[in-house]
């Protein structure tokens, strides 16, 4: 029982988030197919046991023509072990030791700076490609979201943007010598629900202090009454947030 129990909240509750957005969101005739000529990337970093496909149907709720040059990336992470589940298998980024995840959980930085190497990989590959990195977006929800906290600090150069929801801080205070000051730019934002009883709203929460302490700003916003998922207004909020982040050549 304790086996299934967290794979079921970072599987199902995703999924039947996706499904409730898509039933009420406005239909659009936009089209997102890949556009050669793409002028800004987004990549999404799904949850502990889900998959990229299966989180692709968020890109048509962005609905504004300046994301018609946008590239969207939704990697699945690879299987591994995870500790929280008695060593099971599944689609996992990194080690996590225990569920509920809380401000104070043990932070494997081994596996996580693994991770975090494929995924400046990716973005390598789209900045090499021709995409300003100040147009590269790194979106995650849960160990997603906290994938993606580590990536853009990690990563050596200034981005458009780090989204985290329902995510934690998952390495310690010494691997902050480790930012760039030009990452230390990199707009933050982190939405985390008020009754999230998977990642508590404790570990999201302490999220900006700890950023503040390396010189990092952070927009955090909380979310009365909404549990481990992802709301209509939690991608609103994003949609319109990646676009004052774009760089104006991406207009």
């Amino acid at each position: 029982m304790l086996l299934t129990k967290p794979i079921v909240l970072f599987t199902v509750i995703l999924s039947g988030t996706i499904i409730f957005i898509l039933y009420f969101w406005p239909s659009s005739s936009y089209s997102h197919e890949q556009n050669p000529m793409a002028r800004n990337f987004i990549l999404w970093l799904h949850g502990l046991g889900d998959s990229g496909p299966a989180n692709e149907p968020i890109k048509t709720l962005f609905t504004s023509p300046v994301f018609k040059l946008t590239k969207w990336s939704f990697p699945s992470a690879p299987n591994n072990p995870v500790t929280c589940n008695y060593g099971a298998v599944m689609p996992s980024w990194f080690d996590i030791h225990e569920i509920p995840v809380t401000a104070s959980s043990p932070k494997d930085e081994s596996s996580l700076l693994k991770a975090v190497q494929n995924v400046h990989a990716m973005i390598d590959k789209e900045v090499a490609a021709g995409i300003d990195p100040n147009n590269v977006f790194v979106c995650g929800f849960s160990q997603g979201g906290a994938l993606t906290l580590a990536s853009v600090l990690l990563y050596p150069r200034k981005l458009g943007g780090g989204a985290i929801f329902s995510g934690w801080v998952p390495f310690n205070a010494s691997l902050i010598d480790q930012f760039t000051s030009d990452a230390k730019k990199t707009p933050i934002l982190w939405s985390h629900g008020m009754a999230d009883r998977t990642v508590l709203f404790e570990a999201g929460q302490a999220g900006p202090p700890f950023l503040e302490q390396a010189g990092i700003s952070c927009e955090f916003k909380a979310y009365p009454g909404l549990g481990h998922s992802i709301s209509n207004e939690e991608l609103r909020n994003l949609e319109s947030w990646i676009k004052t982040h774009m760089s104006c050549s991406s207009s």
